[in-house]
């Protein structure tokens, strides 16, 4: 398996591939190296012919703090750096929704942003019991384009996801559980053992039959991220010029900047 990079690495547990966001610094923020990584993986894990089963997870203690908010300043000023992201953007949903095989997300702490997207747009989500999910874009200034307009509706009641997706709210583990975001809610400990055990279970099922089922029942995400995401990717693109992202960047800056250098 080429794939594992850095950013990413892939550890084989028999037919199953345990999969880790590697940027515990940053809070395995979505960088552009990372979600070029991420973009590759499915390609590559569609090659690997002895794997039956994924499960994603992050290093340390987040599964992903989402976009990297310092290179949003990148992204702000640069046109051809924004229409970039924004294209991977897209190719990122569309690969996760073609991808073959059964996806686990094991989401070990915060899942922020598109971190919280890429684990919903798995297919069975664990979350351990100190973790939780937020989509701050409008928050950000940004419209919550790459992947929370496009699953949360699917998973919740339209009013539920438009509360969340437009405040930015924290959703702890139980109440993710309760609204259809997760599946199972466990002790940290205990969260990637018990995802990897339920990844060889779901490996041990007859291997067509389970993969056909998952793009069946993956033709309703791909039809509505048809219908949602290029208006949706369109309109958050344009955030990057309102004025608002620049100063909500300034401000987050600001809040992280010690008191020696303020």
């Amino acid at each position: 398996m080429s794939v594992e990079s850095p950013v990413l690495t892939v550890k084989a547990d028999g037919p199953v591939r345990i999969v880790t966001f590697n940027k515990p610094d940053t809070l395995n923020a979505m960088s552009r190296d990372l979600r070029m990584a991420v973009n590759s993986l499915w390609h590559e894990l569609g090659d690997d012919w002895e794997a039956r089963v994924v499960v994603l997870t992050g290093a340390g203690r987040a599964f992903s703090a989402g976009g990297d908010v310092p290179e949003f300043v990148e992204t702000i000023e640069n046109e051809d750096l924004r229409r970039a992201n924004f294209r991977e953007a897209g190719r990122l949903v569309a690969e996760m929704v073609r991808f073959h095989l059964p996806v686990i997300s094991a989401v070990n702490g915060p899942a922020v942003g598109l971190g919280a997207s890429i684990a919903v747009m798995a297919d069975i989500v664990f979350m351990a019991d100190n973790a939780f999910m937020a989509d701050p874009h409008v928050a950000m200034g940004l419209v919550a384009a790459d992947g929370g307009v496009v699953t949360w509706p699917l998973m919740m009641s339209l009013l539920r996801a438009k509360e969340y997706l437009f405040t930015g709210e924290r959703i702890p583990a139980r109440d993710a559980l309760s609204m259809g975001l997760a599946n199972r809610v466990v002790p940290a400990d205990a969260l990637l053992d018990e995802a990897v055990v339920f990844a060889h279970k779901l490996a041990a099922l007859p291997a067509q039959a389970l993969q056909d089922t998952k793009r069946a029942l993956n033709l309703h995400v791909a039809a509505a991220a048809n219908a949602v995401l290029p208006f949706a990717l369109m309109a958050e693109e344009l955030s990057f010029g309102s004025g608002d992202v620049a100063r909500k960047v300034g401000e987050f800056g600001a809040r992280r900047k010690p008191a020696t250098e303020k």
